[in-house]
């Protein structure tokens, strides 16, 4: 249940930050309201995880895995530009997540 928090968590986090450069710093209303909702619903599920797990491997997964989707979000449907050293860095945070994990207590 813990892992359905912080994935769920993790995702609406990644949502959030989507439609935050679709908002046009917060000038577009339905986009706007979406952020809002989904930064709260993000830091709501995340504060669950948080009681049954470890607050460093919580939000080292919760924070790697979300810049590492936003940044793979960023590079196939919005335009930006996919250098070998941004693919590098995406495995490297990736990598450090599953380090944390591996060496946390469960």
């Amino acid at each position: 249940m813990v892992w359905v928090l912080l994935i769920s968590a993790i995702t609406a986090e990644v949502t959030a930050t989507s439609f935050l450069k679709l908002s046009e710093g917060l000038t577009k209303l339905l986009p706007s309201l979406v952020v809002a909702v989904c930064y709260i619903a993000s830091f709501t599920l995340l504060a669950q995880a948080l009681k049954k797990m470890e607050l460093g491997i919580a939000y080292a997964i919760w924070s790697g895995l979300g810049t590492a989707a936003i940044a793979l979000i960023g590079m196939m449907f919005m335009e930006e530009r996919a250098t070998m050293a941004k693919v590098f860095g995406i495995a490297l945070i990736i990598g450090g997540v599953v380090l944390l994990n591996l060496t946390g207590d469960h």
